[in-house]
């Protein structure tokens, strides 16, 4: 069986390492092209061409899906099946090319949170479980027929960077298991049900706002929802009437009636600094200042003094 691999993160280079693992003809991968990063603005590879290298396979990395040579060149490999793993939408020319299809890892347990970012929406959203699903494309997003899906659960502790491995692992595990099913024909294709869909849209800078007239649980799940990455984030005017940036890496709930303004803080200067919202606080455990490193709230509170009448904007 031919197979050709499409991916770009580290997340799909686990999927492609098992099926390397176990002696699958990988006849291509196609990742996108190679981008200038950081302050050098070097050429960067994608962390699946890195791997490809390293292993010897044939690399494609086409600016434009529809370009007439990639078509050509993937066309040539004759590939019986194609694996999509956290890769960009395919035109219909490239997934409908191959015999037996072309299927589509995603992070979540669909029809449940479609799109950009499921892994994010899941935790912000308060979710106890999420998983992984192998299904097979057609044209519209996230909605082709389902092969496999795998469920893991999501602690009350659980950040979006912890669940992302966690479904990396199942992820590649369950592409394994889609790899032999199909190889062997054994296999049933079921329909999602479109009533149950959730969307999960790509997480942009106002979702990463906090709101602190908004519940404990609710900024408490966008916090580890959004940690490491993007990162949610509040603001503040500080003594010279500036707006300052601070993002927050992790943080407690403490739900009591409180007599405080949403968004005021109150704070030991040494151990603790907690802010008020609307049946709680919020206690900040790690956070980062704008050009400063990523540092705990007792590291924090050493280095900053904490003026008595701070409040993050609502």
């Amino acid at each position: 069986m031919r197979i050709v691999f499409m991916g770009t993160p580290e997340f799909a280079v686990a999927s492609l390492d098992i099926l390397i693992q176990n002696n699958y003809n990988l006849v291509g991968v196609v990742t996108v092209p190679d981008k200038p990063a950081g302050r050098g603005q070097q050429l960067q590879q994608s962390a699946v061409k890195k791997y490809a290298i390293e292993k010897g396979l044939n690399v494609l990395q086409p600016e434009k899906l529809k370009d007439e040579q990639f078509i050509n060149e993937l066309r040539d490999l004759k590939a019986d099946l194609q694996f999509v793993v956290a890769f960009r939408m395919l035109p219909e020319v490239v997934w409908n090319m191959p015999p037996l299809g072309t299927y589509n890892l995603h992070g979540s347990l669909l029809p449940k949170y479609r799109g950009a970012a499921p892994i994010n929406w899941a935790i912000i959203n308060g979710e106890t479980e999420s998983g992984v699903t192998t299904f097979k494309l057609k044209h519209d997003i996230d909605t082709g027929n389902v092969l496999f899906q795998d469920k893991v659960q999501i602690t009350p502790t659980t950040t979006a960077g912890e669940l992302h491995d966690s479904l990396m692992i199942a992820g590649a595990n369950l592409i394994l298991k889609s790899a032999k099913q199909i190889e062997s024909g054994d296999y049933e294709l079921k329909p999602q049900n479109d009533v149950e869909a959730i969307h999960a849209p790509k997480i942009f800078k106002d979702t990463c706002l906090i709101n602190w007239n908004n519940s404990v649980e609710s900024i408490y799940n966008l916090i580890r929802g959004l940690s490491p990455y993007p990162t949610a984030f509040t603001t503040y005017i500080d003594k010279n009437n500036q707006s300052v940036s601070i993002k927050l890496f992790s943080s407690e709930i403490e739900k009591c009636i409180h007599h405080l303004n949403n968004g005021e803080i109150e704070t030991d200067s040494k151990t603790y600094l907690k802010v008020a919202c609307s049946n709680g606080f919020i206690h900040i455990k790690e956070l980062q200042m704008a050009g400063k490193k990523r540092m705990t709230i007792e590291e924090f509170l050493r280095g900053f003094k904490v003026y008595q009448e701070l409040k993050f904007c609502v």
